[in-house]
Order: C-alpha cells, then sequence, then structure tokens
C-alpha cells in the first residue's frame, strides 16, 4: 500500500495541530517546522478545510485549528478524503484494459488488502497518534493564541 506525498502532509498537518490545539497555528509555522514548500502546504491545508479537517481564520491573527476533537478524526478517513484515486492496479479503474481483468482473481485479493489496510488506519484516530512525545516534540515555543470567544476548539 502507498500513499502520496499530499496525504503525508495533510496526516503531519493535523498531528501538528493536535499537538498544539491551544492555539491557532500558521502554515508558515508548519512549512518551516517540516521544511515543505508553503505554496504546497497551502493546497494540502485547503483540501483539509474543504474536507472539514480543519478549520482556517483568515487575516491578522489568524490561522489553523483543527475542526473537530482530535478523537473524532480516524485515519481511514482522511486517507481516503485525501487520496486522488486508491486504484492499486490498472483493474481497479472502470477504464481498465487489462486481459485479464474478466476472470483475475489477483483484484479480488488486492481489493482485500486495500480494505485491510484502510480498515487498519480507521482504527487510530488522531488523538492515537498525539502521545506525549508526540507533544514535547511539537509544541512551537510561540505564546498561545486564544481561540475567539464562543468559537470551536
Amino acid at each position: 500500500m502507498h500513499i502520496t506525498q499530499h496525504t503525508d502532509y495533510a496526516l503531519r498537518v493535523l498531528i501538528h495541530l493536535g499537538a498544539n490545539a491551544g492555539r491557532l497555528v500558521t502554515i508558515a509555522e508548519i512549512a518551516e517546522r517540516y521544511e515543505i514548500s508553503r505554496s504546497h502546504l497551502m493546497k494540502v491545508v485547503n483540501q483539509l478545510v474543504r474536507e472539514g479537517f480543519v478549520d482556517g481564520l483568515r487575516g491578522k491573527g489568524g490561522g489553523l485549528r483543527l475542526a473537530r476533537d482530535a478523537a473524532q478524526i480516524r485515519v481511514g478517513e482522511v486517507v481516503r478524503r485525501m487520496e486522488r484515486a486508491m486504484d492499486l492496479v490498472e483493474c481497479f479503474n472502470a477504464d481498465s484494459r487489462c486481459l485479464l481483468d474478466p476472470a483475475c482473481r489477483l483484484k479480488g485479493a488486492l481489493a482485500n488488502a486495500l480494505s485491510a489496510f484502510l480498515g487498519a488506519l480507521d482504527d487510530v484516530t488522531l488523538a492515537d497518534l498525539l502521545g506525549p512525545a508526540e507533544a514535547r516534540l511539537l509544541k512551537s515555543e510561540r505564546p498561545l493564541v486564544p481561540h475567539p470567544a464562543g468559537s470551536k476548539g
């Protein structure tokens, strides 16, 4: 199984936001911390916002935060929503031109493997990935910026 760099970065963003849940985090901070291109990270964050994993607050004093509690974010859901296609082989695609496709048993075996892979990730929440060591590694030295009154957090 393989996930794209886009999904890898999305998971890093979520872990970073989860480890810094008490404040707003900027794209620049994450890009610097992980040595990721800001423009690439912007695309990742925009999709995370569209998919409902992250809230983005614009303007001076803005930033990013988790849109829901870390315990409610399943890694399998993130992978499914961030990946454009989970086609392990050509025959997973509707446009398959493989001659073996009509009678191939490999396709079923690979489909079962993909299902098991995603099922294992469904058993893991973002909160499961946020132990004390991760929190210490990812905590920024920046001062806390409290969430605006009455907002989700």
